[in-house]
């Protein structure tokens, strides 16, 4: 089953599939959903992606790829378009493409974002088509150069197939705080449509310089490791943190709901990707994307709340 983006319209037919049963299913219904726009063309995205860092690793097992296929149709259900991927990422790609195919019908809000991890910068082609393969899609929306290896080599390719129509927007990423004066010469050096990168309410670094890069120069931004790698919400759940009563002035119904809402309402954000292997924390990160976002005046006692407990 290869989509295309064409093709992929014309699977919805009549629209997006109804909401899945969840606690937030009335919000769905209004006009609160938060979209951002990419600033190299203006089209929208879901604020709230979907990583698949080891949650979709899973090998030839098929009860663990239907139940991940179960992940997938709750992120789509609940209004999600970028998914994120990576050749790193074991067998991810295969499993998402798995899921896909099972699913049978993709929505229109889906923007498939992939990366090219080699050292070798003849390969860029060959991995981009080999992913393509895996997922089952003609094109990706995004191409990005995982964790700047050989970035120079890929990044003069990936230019080459995005003017020939192979792609249509490249990227750049990096995690966990690395390599961050490296990556900031290359935003303001290079034409870049997206930068990914480890932004959450306890790594705040990026806000310094990156984030300004980011805006100053057009770049939509990803936000991963969210929960950063899911030690910040376990952490808050350990100690049974409860919210703050202020959180319904944001409409926010669960940790995952506040820590999510803290990262997408920054200006320069353009949407988080969280990674889950469980159907009803899709729904929880989901329903972060819906109602009132924090101010900057409420995004200063968002951090406070949680260094103080």
């Amino acid at each position: 089953m290869n989509l295309s983006r064409r093709q992929t319209l014309k699977l919805m037919g009549t629209g997006a599939a109804a909401l899945v049963a969840s606690p937030y299913a009335g919000f769905a219904r209004g006009p609160e959903a938060l979209l951002k726009k990419i600033p190299a063309s203006g089209e929208k995205l879901p604020v709230i992606g979907m990583g698949t860092w080891r949650t979709f690793n899973v090998g030839s097992d098929t009860a663990l790829r239907d139940a991940r296929t179960q992940v997938l149709e709750a992120f789509f259900d609940n209004g999600g378009g970028m998914v994120d991927n990576s050749p790193m990422y074991g067998s991810a790609r295969e499993v998402v493409g798995y899921a896909l195919k099972k699913m049978g019908r993709i929505p229109e809000t889906f923007f498939s974002a992939e990366k090219i991890w080699t050292h070798d910068g003849s390969e860029t082609r060959a991995q981009t088509a080999e992913s393509a393969a895996l997922w089952g899609v003609d094109t990706f929306d995004l191409m990005q150069i995982h964790n700047l290896v050989t970035w120079q080599e890929h990044l003069a390719t990936l230019r080459e197939m995005k003017a020939a129509g192979k792609i249509r927007y490249i990227g750049i990423t990096t995690s966990h705080g690395r390599r961050h004066e490296e990556l900031e010469n290359i935003m303001r050096s290079e034409d870049l449509d997206f930068v990914q990168l480890t932004y959450n309410l306890t790594h705040r670094l990026v806000e310094n310089r990156l984030l300004p890069a980011a805006a100053d120069h057009g770049i939509a931004v990803i936000a991963n490791r969210p929960y950063d790698g899911g030690d910040l919400i376990k952490g808050l759940k350990r100690k049974n943190a409860p919210l703050p009563a202020w959180a319904e002035e944001i409409d926010c119904r669960t940790w995952a709901d506040f820590l999510l809402k803290f990262i997408v309402s920054h200006p320069a954000v353009t949407c988080a990707i969280p990674a889950t292997s469980q159907v009803a924390h899709m729904q929880e990160n989901m329903a972060a994307r819906l109602g009132r976002m924090p101010d900057a005046a409420t995004r200063q006692r968002m951090i406070q709340y949680v260094e103080n407990l």
